[in-house]
């Protein structure tokens, strides 16, 4: 998470190594610098990125701001760029966003339709969220964000063990209609035991990536999330044996101590598509 404001912030951004780069335009900018926060995200836009992919957070429905983002991102310079659309509740908010977008990519001449992520992180969008993972073809993923769903909840933040029914919600509505995961971000800048502890433990309950709020945390999200060469080797045999078994009329084959079928071959294509082979 990068912030749209001071530019060099914004700057610094443009150079950071992570699989994507998340622009804030939400809550990082005081409502007064709203504006020119958004023509540096624009210029920011027409420039290179060391990251591969870009997004830009948006600031909520029905605030004065977010159809004036989503316009701007449609019309930037950058081919292929993802908003971040905050406080999603219902699938008509993703249905706005879509329709909106549709209308200013036309206007823009934008070939490559910008794609969505959604923050699941108010009680009505938490109960809704199954909806909300099917509502719109430009949908890639939800993202679970702490801190507001904790205040609109009414609790206050705790140990990953305190959130696992949201985690839970979130990573099955996803894995439902075929779309990512992601963890939202530890709230605290350091790469601390604290830090790891949540890491390990969105990436053991099958979440595809978290957020981070410092470049500090890069490396271990990092290593967390990028499957290992063992694991890209054991993927692609169990693939391969499972290969072989279909071509003699086998749906499973014994592999040593264990029993390869389709569940561990979807397994297996899961971790192939994360290391990106």
């Amino acid at each position: 998470m990068v912030p749209a404001a001071p530019p060099a912030k914004l700057e610094k951004g443009r150079g950071l190594e992570a699989d994507e780069i998340v622009i804030d335009l939400e809550d990082a900018v005081l409502p007064a610098a709203k504006d020119e926060a958004r023509d540096a995200v624009l210029a920011a836009l027409a420039q290179d990125f060391a990251a591969p992919s870009v997004a830009v957070r948006v600031n909520a429905i029905g605030t004065p701001w977010c159809h004036l983002d989503l316009v701007a991102v449609a019309g930037a310079a950058r081919e292929r760029v993802t908003v971040v659309l905050p406080k999603v509740e219902h699938p008509h908010d993703l249905a706005f966003a879509d329709r909106l977008l549709a209308g200013a990519e036309a206007a823009a001449g934008r070939e490559t339709p910008v794609r969505l992520l959604a923050l699941i992180e108010t009680a009505a969008g938490l109960q809704a969220v199954a909806e909300l993972a099917r509502a719109s073809e430009r949908l890639d993923g939800l993202i679970l964000g702490y801190a507001d769903l904790a205040a609109s909840l009414g609790r206050a933040g705790g140990a990953p063990g305190d959130w696992r029914f949201a985690q839970h919600a979130v990573l099955v509505a996803a894995r439902a209609a075929g779309i990512q995961a992601i963890d939202g971000p530890h709230l605290a800048i350091r790469d601390d035991e604290p830090f790891r502890t949540e890491v390990a433990h969105a990436r053991g309950l099958g979440y595809d990536g978290k957020w981070a709020i410092h470049p500090a945390q890069l490396d271990a999200l990092r290593e967390a999330f990028t499957p290992t060469d063992d694991e890209i080797a054991d993927a692609r045999e169990v693939l391969a044996a499972l290969d072989r078994a279909a071509a003699d009329g086998a749906g499973a084959v014994a592999d040593g101590d264990r029993m390869l079928d389709e569940a561990l071959a979807l397994s297996a294509r899961r971790v192939l598509a994360r290391a990106g082979r």
